[in-house]
Parts: structure tokens; sequence; C-alpha cells
């Protein structure tokens, strides 16, 4: 069995010679680049699982580096690990599309669980599935993961995509926490609650101009889609 292959950015030597030690010997594949353009042209050439990236990187930094592997690759997932703990950066990282937010300094065993629930998550849409939906004046297509209004298109990161079709194949149903979370994330863990909340607010404002639409939060409980005719 071929090994997972982890893509790795950090420019901190000692933390990237830990971290990549660490994970081989865990029996993941990793490749290690100091500096994000250099990254992003070993992206391009060769095939991951998924990647690690720092968010302060010479070059080109985590957040444009994640703008630019998102543009060729919806689905990998992205992982940050940085030293920015405030709530905007956090925000900003999973607004680019990077699926999780690892503060450092952070546990080996912690990162591993994180690859490994990443690794777990569902597999993409069978062709048999639902693709296509309309929202109002917005068709939504869940596999391309592009939301259209006439001439204008907005392309969802995959986690956004994953939510909104779980919201489209279940309106007006109440969808507990718990249940989006295992079923788009794999698990119901706190931080990974925290996650769900950005991503929650963020298709707020995609389908702002769409009034007729609204994600109801049942406090405690969970959410519901409302499409009202």
């Amino acid at each position: 069995m071929s090994k997972v292959k982890i893509l790795y950015a950090e420019d901190d030597e000692t933390l990237a010679f830990l971290t990549k030690d660490n994970l081989e010997q865990n029996n993941y594949e990793v490749t290690h680049c100091l500096n994000g353009q250099n990254c992003f042209e070993i992206f391009k050439k060769e095939y991951f699982d998924i990647c690690i990236l720092d968010i302060m990187l010479p070059g080109m930094d985590g957040f444009d580096l994640t703008h630019s592997i998102r543009k060729i690759n919806n689905d990998i997932p992205i992982l940050f690990l940085s030293s920015k703990i405030l709530k905007e950066d956090r925000i900003k990282g999973l607004r680019m599309g990077a699926d999780d937010y690892l503060v450092k300094p952070f546990s080996i065993e912690e990162l591993l669980l994180k690859i490994d629930i990443f690794l777990k998550r569902p597999i993409k849409n069978t062709p048999s599935e639902k693709l296509n939906y309309q929202i109002g004046k917005l068709n939504f297509n869940s596999e391309n993961h592009t939301l259209v209004n006439g001439s204008e298109k907005t392309v969802l990161t995959q986690r956004e995509a994953q939510l909104l079709k779980l919201f489209l194949d279940n309106k007006d149903k109440v969808l507990k926490r718990e249940e989006i979370l295992k079923a788009i994330w794999g698990t119901d863990d706190y931080f990974m609650g925290r996650s769900l909340d950005v991503f929650i607010s963020r298709l707020r404002k995609i389908l702002a101009s769409e009034k007729q639409v609204s994600i109801e939060n049942l406090h405690g409980v969970g959410f519901r889609f409302i499409e009202s005719l």
C-alpha cells in the first residue's frame, strides 16, 4: 500500500525537521519546502494527499499559497500551522480555502489526529447524486463548487460546497450540529464546531442576495435551511 503524501511548507528549519521526522515515523511521505513559491511549483508537478502550510512564509505567504492551490484543486485538504492567534487570521485562513487551523506550538498527536480525520472524510459525490440546484436566481453545481447568477460566478471552497449541498438536500429540516460535523468533518470535535460557525457565516454572506433564503440558528441544537417561495 502506497504511503500518504504530505506537502509541508515551513521556514523554521528546526520545527520543520522535528515535524517531518515525526510524520515520517508515522509512515507518511513528506515533501518539505522552505518557501511558498517553491511549494507551489512542487504542488503543480506532483500529487499530494494533504497540504500542511505555515502562514508566514517567504516568497509567497500561506494565504496566497492556499489561494493559488485552490485554483488548481478544490478538494485537497489544507491545514494551516501558525503562530498567528487572532480570530481574524483564523477566519481569513478558512475563507481563503483552508480546512482547519492549528496554532503553534501544537502537539504532534493533535496534528496526526487532524490528518487522520481529513483522510477519512467522505468521498466526493457519485454521479448518481444530484449535482445541480436552483436557489432563487442562483444555480449551484455541487461538483464544481460554483454558484452562478447570469454572468456572475462564485467559486466556493470544498467545505462551503459540502455544507450548502447538505442544507439543500435537507431543506426545512433541523440538522443537529453533531450531524453536520460528522457528515462533513468526520468528527464533532469542539474546534471543528468553531470552524463550522465560520462556514455558516460565510454561506450567509454568499447567499445574502437571495432574500427568501435563510440559515436559521437553533441555539444549542443546530441549524435549519429555509427557502420560502
